[in-house]
């Protein structure tokens, strides 16, 4: 049998290019073609590419110690967990490798939760059009039936609600007496940018208080300053019981975190979950000195007042055309609804070197680096516009 050229399994629609290099917000290509990244490697690389504390710090681990594994104290992963306990208001940590791992923790949790309250069989709410991971039970809680399609059987447990309608949770709760917890991404990522109202996490929050149930918030792609806070849930002055993070946390090293106030956490006994790599050293240098950056750049602030500037240039320069619906965003997490399907504009855009994605079929998604400045942002606001102009001008 001939060996195929490619042994990797087709689990992803490539695109026709590969990066050997990357420098800030910028990647370059096997042929020295340079791109700006407005997508960050869909926001984990949130201080650009090859910063360069983050290369020192993960080369001095590196050369120092990359792992033990958990059976040991691992004083790095203890010194990760103080901090973003500190950042968040949260009780104690627990270090996986994805958000799809940290997730699995944190649904692990509202079933322990759920049977310690005496709820045989513990079911989560969650939203319409969410996504949470593609493990089973993440792919379950996910609200995408095209990503569930061929998985059956999926996990029982979950009942879905519509997004940014806390009345319809608080009906389901009426109805139901064996919910433990709601699973909810503060703004939906992979649904389409979706920002719901201000008060919807302080309703569901008040819903969880009144039924005793937890708050458990997905800040994958929304943490770690991408929407102008730490945390999304900071913008509500709000206090989840478990909160999940991910994605911009190692700017590139894989490592996600599930969250928890004491009274949750201390529901896990030795044995009840773990992780081979999960909070490994490299991985929580990498972390740390991310975080660390984050704070003497005040890139949160740069993440509000650049996210803002590039949404008002947006509707500014956008507003004349039919086929936008809506642009909206917070800090650097903006989408450009359309009122027809353009996944093509990924490719449009790709030729004129500049990296975004589409999803939910009509949103354009942007995902800048955190250290995006105004320069970078007049740039591929000029290109993305003027794809967008060509392409809704076929559409005529």
């Amino acid at each position: 049998m001939t060996k195929s050229a490619n042994s990797l399994m087709s689990t992803y629609a490539r695109k026709p290019v590969t990066f050997v290099k990357g420098e800030g917000v910028w990647l370059y290509s096997n042929k020295n073609e340079k791109y700006m990244d407005a997508l960050s490697g869909i926001a984990v690389c949130g201080l650009g590419h090859a910063h360069p504390k983050i290369s020192q710090a993960i080369a001095d681990q590196a050369a120092t110690l990359t792992h033990t594994s958990n059976i040991y104290h691992i004083e790095l992963q203890e010194k990760l967990g103080n901090k973003l306990c500190q950042l968040s208001g949260m009780d104690a940590a627990f270090f996986g490798n994805s958000g799809a791992e940290a997730n699995e923790a944190a649904i692990k949790l509202a079933r322990v939760y759920g049977h310690h309250k005496g709820i045989n069989e513990p079911t989560i709410i969650v939203m319409e059009n969410s996504f949470h991971g593609r493990t089973m039970a993440t792919l379950t809680a996910t609200g995408n039936r095209k990503a569930q399609a061929g998985f059956e059987p999926l996990v029982p447990g979950f009942i879905r609600a519509p997004y940014n309608d806390a009345q319809a949770v608080k009906k389901i709760l009426k109805n139901h007496t064996n919910i433990s917890a709601i699973l909810v991404e503060p703004i939906q990522g992979e649904g389409g940018i979706n920002i719901p109202a201000s008060s919807y996490l302080t309703e569901l929050k008040t819903l969880c208080e009144q039924h005793e149930i937890l708050l458990m918030l997905d800040e994958v792609q929304t943490g770690n300053g991408r929407t102008g806070e730490w945390f999304y849930f900071q913008h509500d002055s709000i206090q989840p019981d478990v909160l999940i993070t991910a994605k911009g946390l190692g700017n590139g090293l894989p490592i996600g975190a599930c969250l928890a106030k004491k009274y949750v956490a201390d529901l896990f006994v030795p044995g009840s979950h773990g992780s081979t790599f999960g909070g490994n050293p490299l991985a929580c240098r990498a972390a740390l000195e991310t975080i660390n950056v984050i704070e003497k750049e005040n890139l949160i602030d740069n993440a509000h007042s650049i996210g803002t500037y590039i949404v008002d240039a947006l509707k500014n320069k956008l507003s004349t055309n039919s086929h936008v619906k809506e642009v909206r965003g917070k800090g650097l997490m903006i989408g450009i609804e359309m009122n027809t399907p353009c996944v093509e504009l990924v490719d449009h855009c790709l030729d004129k070197k500049l990296l975004i994605n589409v999803t939910a079929e009509r949103v354009i998604r942007l995902l800048p680096p955190l250290i995006f400045n105004k320069n970078n942002a007049n740039d591929m606001i000029e290109t993305l516009v003027n794809c967008i102009e060509a392409f809704t001008d076929n559409l005529k």
